[in-house]
């Protein structure tokens, strides 16, 4: 099918779907579709328009009812395996408080927080301009008017994964690429899916040349996952997804992971409590023993709004 449109099969691959559940979102009228000469067919700039809009809907609903617990918190963006560590530890100190998390990816999460449907964000957006992560250049066009609080949680190591020993010989990021190895893609939005589509486009490839593009999964566990079942012969994620299940792993770059929040936001008793649990001996002792991570400014406020 074109780069334009896909058919029944395809959009059931894209959404992780079986192709009857497609056919009932169209019967319903709830799915962007045509049909020509009796076929399906579904532009893929209104699907993914589409899924944007219901990511962004759910999210709505769940800050509605978030906002009617006391002590509850909403937070949207990337996602990382320490998070739920974090989350953990919240739960075990303090049962009266609750942080629940949707995992949309960097950019939709810091849309969703201008928008008002969530609390906090977990970001790690790149700037190309300056080289850092999460900048005023970078946050402020998103969240224009919020004042702003970004609190560091760590520095992580992102890494090609590869099946275990490494069997195509791959050197990198470039070679894996020119060998037309099958990739594993996160969601559009996610800075790792950005890191990936602004390599490609700084070499000059297009995203069609690249095996397996468009399918898309939502966290680094999944990439993992893909590999190891082997279902994709490459992907990037965090390099602890490599440790954990015994995957190969070539370092591509080292990236600062932050929670961004309103200033209004930050005295919150859930969001307070985090901050201490950041800064404990304890949550330091347990973190220290995941690879590739650089805890040493987790919890440091990195920049606020004057």
């Amino acid at each position: 099918m074109s780069e334009m449109f896909m058919n029944t099969k395809e959009i059931a691959q894209y959404l992780g779907v079986h192709e009857k559940q497609i056919y009932a979102l169209v019967k319903e009228g709830r799915i962007p579709a045509t049909r020509v000469t009796g076929k399906w067919l579904f532009p893929r700039r209104l699907i993914d328009e589409w899924i944007e809009e219901n990511a962004r809907a759910g999210l709505k609903e769940a800050k509605k009812k978030v906002d009617n617990i006391k002590g509850g918190i909403l937070a949207a963006g990337s996602n990382d395996p320490i998070l739920d560590i974090l989350f953990t530890f919240l739960r075990a100190s303090h049962p009266d408080l609750y942080l629940f998390t949707a995992t949309v990816g960097s950019t939709d999460g810091l849309i969703a927080l201008a928008k008002g449907y969530t609390d906090i964000a977990w970001s790690h957006l790149f700037d190309v301009s300056t080289g850092g992560y999460n900048t005023p250049e970078v946050l402020n066009p998103i969240l224009s008017g919020l004042s702003l609080v970004v609190v560091n949680l760590f520095w992580r190591d992102v890494s090609l994964i590869l099946p275990k020993g490494n069997p195509s010989e791959v050197k990198g990021l470039e070679d894996a690429i020119e060998k037309r190895l099958t990739f594993v893609n996160r969601q559009k939005g996610s800075g790792t899916r950005l890191y990936l589509d602004t390599f490609l486009d700084n070499m000059g490839i297009t995203p069609t040349h690249v095996p397996g593009y468009e399918a898309e999964v939502f966290t680094h566990f999944e990439v993992g996952l893909a590999i190891l079942s082997g279902r994709a012969q490459v992907g990037i994620a965090t390099s602890d997804i490599a440790r954990m299940l015994k995957l190969d792993a070539i370092h591509l770059t080292k990236e600062r992971f932050d929670m961004v929040l309103p200033k209004a936001t930050f005295f919150h008793p859930t969001i307070q409590t985090l901050l201490e649990i950041l800064r404990s001996p304890r949550f330091h002792d347990l973190v220290s023993t995941f690879e590739g991570y650089d805890f040493s400014e987790t919890g440091r406020i990195m920049w606020a709004t004057p």
